[in-house]
């Protein structure tokens, strides 16, 4: 039960005749009217429980887009209902109206749509719908609470795929000069021409020779199936936040870049998020739609505040593909000792591999190094410089020991590591 504010006001109004007419006698029958009054409406009230509740979510969103959930009202009552119903989304699913007023006549349905503009990636839920029941005179009310789950799942913006069509130009401008420079010598079929010496006479294909003149040779030229298998941290480096979002956001974003641009060049992309164990993975030999499946995959990840152990790399990369491949580690170069995690490992996995190693960039340090005016600016200054110059130095050390790295600001890391990507490939590294 719940009461109103119009029977708190009624209340008011009944001490006037209390002063007219102070007595206890005028107290116990203003309380019987008022008690009266009371129970009436709420007997009056439609009854909470003789409504039937069905709820419809929209299933996937997009970050920061609109979605609507829909709960359907069934009063199976003989009494009209006249109330506010009130959907128990969580605050990060952005719901504008969360209380809506509701009028449900005897045996018919009511739509009740709340409009959902999710804040923060992952699953959203709404536990429950709670029901608010008012009789006639408004004075009182009757509430239930229903158990009607409703679930959302908000995927990743993926806002960097604005960059995809200029990345798929140089692609196939890249394959293009590739067709033409690069046959001869590799596994991929590529054409048929006419035997000269000192050609391998393996390559002769008997069959086309037996329908020509002339003996017929098979040219072939590099595989363009290579096998990309990237990496994204999610431990406790990946929650700290740049530009109002976590890094793992960003890490997201340009994973998803690449990935789908690895795909359209020809090449067998794995994916799995990592920390201590997998908290996600998405495999080249799974079958469907590559993006889908990488947003479904990233959608729930979190940070996780534990340190990254990057002892266990190696086996995540050596199950995924036994062959050389283009490992991408997308992953923090300021958190705790890269000598004695990232470095080494990546150490490792160059005896076997292309390693490529893409970081985001706090441009705070960009602005805090420029700003020299005060003191205090001055120290902030002076800090944001050795962070800076100790990003460089471990970048610097990974060149060294052969390996490519991007690091960016959150704007740039996507199209900066695409571009990581189409030169390896231009250079036939990969």
């Amino acid at each position: 039960m719940a009461i109103t504010g119009r029977f708190v006001l009624l209340v008011f109004a009944a001490l006037a005749p209390l002063v007219l007419f102070p007595s206890w006698g005028t107290v116990l029958i203003l309380l019987a009217v008022l008690l009266a009054l009371l129970l009436a409406d709420l007997v009056l009230a439609a009854s909470p429980t003789a409504l039937s509740l069905e709820r419809k979510d929209p299933g996937n969103v997009t970050l920061h887009s609109d979605a609507e959930s829909v709960v359907l009202l069934g009063n199976g009552g003989t009494r009209t209902f006249r109330g506010l119903v009130r959907d128990g989304w969580q605050p990060s699913a952005g719901n504008a109206a969360p209380i809506q007023r509701v009028t449900v006549p005897a045996g018919e349905r009511r739509r009740v749509a709340a409009r959902l503009r999710p804040t923060r990636r992952g699953d959203l839920t709404s536990p429950h719908v709670t029901l608010r029941s008012f009789g006639p005179l408004g004075l009182a009310a009757r509430q239930r609470t229903v158990p009607l789950p409703g679930r959302v799942r908000v995927l990743p913006p993926f806002n960097s795929k604005r960059h995809l069509p200029s990345k798929l130009r140089k692609l196939r401008e890249l394959d293009g000069k590739a067709a033409v420079q690069i046959r001869g010598a590799g596994t991929e079929f590529d054409s048929l021409r006419d035997y000269v010496r000192g050609d391998d006479v393996r390559s002769i294909d008997w069959r086309a020779t037996a329908r020509r003149t002339a003996v017929v040779v098979r040219t072939w030229r590099p595989e363009r199936d290579r096998r990309v298998v990237i990496m994204l941290d999610t431990s406790r480096t990946a929650a700290a936040r740049i530009e109002d979002e976590p890094r793992l956001d960003t890490g997201m974003e340009a994973a998803l870049l690449l990935a789908v641009l690895a795909e359209r060049g020809g090449d067998r992309v794995d994916f799995f998020a990592f920390d201590r164990r997998v908290r996600g993975r998405v495999d080249s030999a799974a079958k469907g739609n590559l993006l889908g499946s990488l947003v479904q995959a990233m959608a729930p990840l979190e940070a996780e505040l534990i340190e990254m152990d990057w002892g266990q790399v190696p086996a995540e990369v050596r199950a995924i593909s036994a062959h050389r491949s283009l490992v991408v580690l997308l992953t923090s170069l300021d958190g705790g000792a890269p000598e004695e995690g990232l470095i080494p490992l990546v150490a490792q996995l160059l005896r076997q591999h292309v390693v490529l190693v893409a970081s985001v960039r706090d441009p705070l340090l960009g602005r805090m190094k420029e700003e020299r005016t005060t003191a205090s600016q001055v120290f902030r200054a002076s800090a944001a410089e050795r962070a800076l110059l100790d990003r460089e130095a471990v970048s610097a050390h990974l060149r060294q020991l052969g390996a490519e790295v991007v690091d960016a600001e959150p704007l740039d890391l996507p199209p900066r590591l695409a571009d990581a990507y189409i030169r390896l490939k231009a250079a036939g590294r990969l």
